[in-house]
């Protein structure tokens, strides 16, 4: 995770400079590393990270990046350096938005295909429950949190699901993020004690729909990369 930990030591100044951060040599930090040995993070999470600091984003306010795609949680502090990073479990329908209602269903009442994960920005914090007590709550209209990784069923094989090294098999919750106990103890709970802001990558949606604003600034830094590319032809 040579760039994670190169983001963590430059603070990620900006969308150009973290994507280059990918192949910079190790600098020294404390995140931790729970993704599966050889398990890369995309481009497109690096740039993201890089924009939420570069434009404040994130208002000072810790965050978080969740690739469903990729079925990965990167935590950073408010300053913009990696914490850590840690496979997850996300909803086990492919989507990007909530069903109407379904945040006052029962678990078991919700449908299989409204088992989603939504997409987008969102301003979360730790707060009451009626049926698991204090949780860090993502997207609290959706009843969308994240936690430790629940007992579940046999069925369900969360714990096997999470320790694969692959991210195929990790969509298997009603709409949560799962993660492990010791990620969660460790890094979680300390960054987001007092809220943050949690950015939620699309399956199906663009990231021109869910994320605008970063995609105008990574569509101006593309068409200044290409100009500067045209300047040095000769």
């Amino acid at each position: 995770m040579a760039f994670a930990l190169a983001l963590a030591g430059t603070g990620a100044a900006s969308a150009r400079n973290a994507k280059e951060a990918k192949d910079a040599p190790t600098e020294t930090a404390t995140a931790a590393d729970e993704l599966p040995q050889g398990q890369e993070v995309s481009d497109t999470v690096i740039e993201l990270a890089g924009w939420v600091v570069a434009s404040k984003d994130n208002q000072g306010y810790p965050f978080a990046i969740m690739d469903k795609a990729a079925a990965q949680v990167l935590v950073f502090g408010g300053d913009g350096k990696l914490r850590g990073a840690a496979p997850a479990l996300f909803g086990s329908a492919i989507g990007d938005h909530s069903a109407p209602g379904v945040a006052k269903l029962a678990l078991s009442a919700i449908p299989g295909h409204d088992r989603t994960t939504p997409a987008g920005r969102f301003i979360g914090a730790y707060g009451p429950s009626e049926d698991a007590g204090r949780v860090l709550w993502v997207d609290y209209d959706s009843a969308v949190s994240m936690h430790p990784l629940p007992p579940g069923t046999p069925k369900e094989k969360r714990s096997e699901r999470l320790a694969s090294a692959t991210p195929d098999d990790n969509r298997v919750t009603h709409g949560c993020i799962n993660v492990s106990p010791g990620f969660y103890e460790q890094i979680v709970h300390p960054t987001f004690e007092k809220g943050g802001v949690f950015y939620v990558l699309p399956d199906k949606d663009s990231i021109e729909e869910t994320f605008p604003e970063f995609a105008q600034s990574r569509a101006a830094a593309k068409d200044v990369d290409e100009k500067d590319a045209r300047h040095v032809r000769k």
